[in-house]
């Protein structure tokens, strides 16, 4: 660990100038060692990877942590077995306190792993809310909700005659608290909603909206996935019901995911999958579900996603929380900076740094969001581009595409500056 956090430390530290062209002496420094997909070229220029809130890139220590779990300890996990068996299970178990920590979470057996949040999300509409909806009941969401935050229950009220209600934004994306009270009633049983817009990057008042919920008598799930990669997550504090988000976006890898359930709840919601690993006792007529959170893993378990994640969290840590989310704050108001500079673009979400997080989606007047992806992509530059997964927010700006822009700890003040110097030669070009 000591080592970690001093290579962490060192990679935090080395904000200097990147080589821009192939060839050039100026390699990148340390955070460049730590981040090896980074150290690469695309258009004959240094990669500038500003996709962060789709997924990030992975440290070394991450890829080390599966490369040895894969070479050493591969095996199914089980605590009775050989050797190795007995080595995966304690990575697998290590991975899962590791997590339990990082939500504060009142016990292990609330971290359910699944494969993102996506899936997180469909457990619990097809568990919680298929054995709680009835027909008149009410399900509760914004309108800047992820299309995975709104397809699981649209589906979920399909089936169970439930109905949907959102709850609106103002004119710079922020959810509408007043609305929120408006729209809660009697007949709500749960609301669904992101801690932070992947369009804008506004951080919503999750405590506060998990309160006015719970005196509605409604039940919360808070969508993380784009908090869990850039803030301190305290499930107790922010008192909702269930959390989720995903690995890829916080350095570890695709293809696993946490869903945090209160426990009792756990306990009462019925199967997600049934197989091995989640029952015992099981013969022809008669089986024992197992409990909390183990009852919802069947089948064999991704034993390396877990154990990256915890790495990507331990990683994370090493860097210190003060010194990531400094960094970060700082280039939000640098962003926000250098992109009102440029003649003809529009910048949605909050025009103040305070509250937002280093996601930023724009147009640029005349030239359509796919096609500025595609030019900044030739110039080693990459972002993205299209309806970001959350049409309705846009359609609620007026818009039916944007451009996005979205930085992690790796991310340094002078990419943002190239991105900006690129767009303003694209704005005066065409």
């Amino acid at each position: 660990m000591a080592a970690l956090a001093g290579a962490a430390s060192a990679c935090l530290g080395a904000w200097g100038s990147r080589g821009e062209t192939a060839g050039s002496s100026d390699r990148p420094p340390s955070i460049g060692r730590d981040f090896p997909a980074l150290n690469q070229y695309v258009g004959g220029r240094l990669l500038i990877y500003l996709d962060s809130a789709a997924t990030t890139q992975r440290p070394a220590a991450v890829l080390d942590a599966i490369d040895e779990f894969y070479r050493r300890d591969n095996a199914n996990p089980g605590p009775a077995f050989h050797e190795l068996a007995r080595r995966a299970n304690a990575r697998y178990e290590t991975a899962r306190s590791t997590l339990a920590r990082f939500l504060n979470a009142s016990s292990t057996e609330e971290i359910v792993w699944v494969r993102g949040t996506t899936e997180g999300i469909n457990l619990v509409a097809s568990t919680w809310a298929r054995a709680h909806l009835r027909h008149g009941d009410e399900l509760l969401l914004t309108v800047a909700e992820h299309t995975s935050n709104l397809l699981p229950w649209r589906l979920v009220a399909q089936s169970t005659g439930a109905r949907i209600r959102y709850v609106d934004v103002d004119d710079e994306g922020r959810l509408s608290l007043e609305d929120l009270e408006h729209k809660l009633s009697s007949r709500t049983r749960l609301f669904s909603f992101s801690h932070v817009s992947n369009v804008v990057g506004y951080v919503n008042p999750a405590t506060e909206i998990c309160a006015r919920a719970h005196q509605a008598g409604a039940r919360v799930l808070v969508d993380a996935a784009q908090s869990a990669p850039h803030m301190a997550l305290d499930v107790r504090a922010i008192g909702c019901d269930f959390l989720t988000f995903s690995s890829h976006k916080m350095l570890g890898p695709m293809g696993i995911g946490v869903l945090w359930a209160r426990r009792e709840l756990l306990e009462e919601m019925p199967p997600y999958q049934a197989g091995s690993n989640m029952a015992h006792d099981v013969d022809v007529s008669a089986e024992t579900w197992e409990h909390a959170a183990r009852k919802f893993g069947a089948g064999t378990p991704n034993v390396s996603g877990p154990v990256g994640l915890a790495a990507a969290i331990d990683y994370a840590a090493a860097l210190g929380r003060e010194n990531t989310e400094g960094h970060e704050a700082a280039l939000v108001a640098h962003a926000l900076e250098r992109l009102r500079s440029v003649p003809r673009l529009r910048l949605l979400g909050p025009p103040a740094a305070e509250g937002r997080l280093p996601v930023f989606s724009f147009t640029l007047e005349g030239i359509a969001p796919q096609d500025v992806a595609r030019r900044l992509d030739a110039q080693g530059i990459a972002i993205r581009a299209g309806d970001l997964a959350a049409l309705p927010l846009l359609r609620r700006f007026g818009l039916t595409a944007a451009a996005r822009a979205s930085c992690y700890l790796y991310t340094r003040p002078d990419e943002i500056d190239q991105l900006a110097d690129a767009l303003r030669h694209m704005a005066r070009s065409s």
